[in-house]
């Protein structure tokens, strides 16, 4: 027990695994959609646009949140409106929307050197510097996200299982796909602090498929994803401490862990299940 206790002794490590489970948890939440709408790579693709976002914030002199915030949001809208008015297919969309963004701020590292080193916690993560105003942000969207999903669960459960349907009964389609964009970039923008842009899509998408895994239920489905990424921030976190690895690759490898157990879960049932058929038979 103590040996649990003692990380918590240190400031860095107090914020850096609050900062993971919610992060964890919001990930997990806003996965589910990602993943049953089949936009499991926009989570990829618009984390390196928002990289781009984050290096013209930092030469402009913006604040982080607000640059890497307001080109995350376009990038995801640009994104959204090209798949829908063009013939232009949405996966084509991301990869040429998001790789012009990459290439922009790549462009503006190897132009202002004298940054690089500040964009090794962007493209990696760097949890343990986490701040009181990270905490306030992650805290925010976190709200944010959860006060749109409540209060709007059924219009997004009907549009991400058919979203022509939903618009012709009347859902205001395009207006949620323009708050799911502000959502995802949100949660992207402030994730990428933490897991950094080569983590952040697997944040998105082990928990959720690893909850379809276990359960066929919708509304189980985002609890148990839910409390698949927040658990897996909390459980990643120790062991990062005590075995002393990168956080945000301890976490994804954790929340691996736990897709192979709900995968051989999923297969134990389905042999059993095949096995009640052919005794009944």
């Amino acid at each position: 027990m103590n040996q649990l206790l003692e990380p918590l002794s240190f400031s860095f490590f107090r914020y850096g695994i609050l900062a993971a489970v919610l992060i964890g948890s919001l990930c997990g939440l806003l996965g589910v959609y990602i993943v049953l709408r089949g936009m499991s790579y926009i989570g990829h693709g618009l984390s390196h646009a928002i990289f781009g976002g984050a290096v013209v914030s930092f030469v402009l002199a913006w604040n982080f949140y607000l640059g890497a915030g307001l080109w995350g949001f376009a990038a995801a809208v640009l994104i959204n409106q090209t798949a829908r008015r063009t013939k232009i297919n949405a996966d084509a969309a991301i990869g040429i929307v998001t790789t012009a963004s990459f290439a922009i701020g790549v462009a503006l590292i190897s132009r202002y050197r004298n940054f690089t080193r500040s964009f090794d916690a962007a493209l990696f993560g760097n949890i343990l510097g986490v701040t009181n105003s990270d905490l306030w942000a992650i805290g925010g969207v976190c709200i944010m996200v959860g006060l749109v999903v409540f209060f709007s669960y059924k219009q997004l459960l009907f549009m991400t299982f058919n979203n022509d349907v939903a618009h012709v009964y009347g859902v205001r389609t395009n207006w949620l796909d323009t708050l799911f964009s502000l959502m995802l970039a949100a949660t992207l923008i402030v994730s990428m602090k933490i897991l950094g842009v080569t983590l952040i899509a697997a944040a998105l998408v082990i928990p959720p498929i690893t909850a379809r895994l276990l359960t066929d239920s919708f509304h189980r489905m985002l609890g148990i994803s839910t409390v698949i990424g927040g658990l897996t921030g909390c459980v990643g976190m120790y062991l990062s401490y005590f075995f002393d690895l990168a956080s945000g690759a301890t976490i994804v490898l954790t929340q691996t862990g736990c897709f192979m157990v709900a995968l051989g879960i999923a297969a134990l049932r389905k042999q059993l299940r095949s096995r009640m058929i052919h005794t009944h038979v």
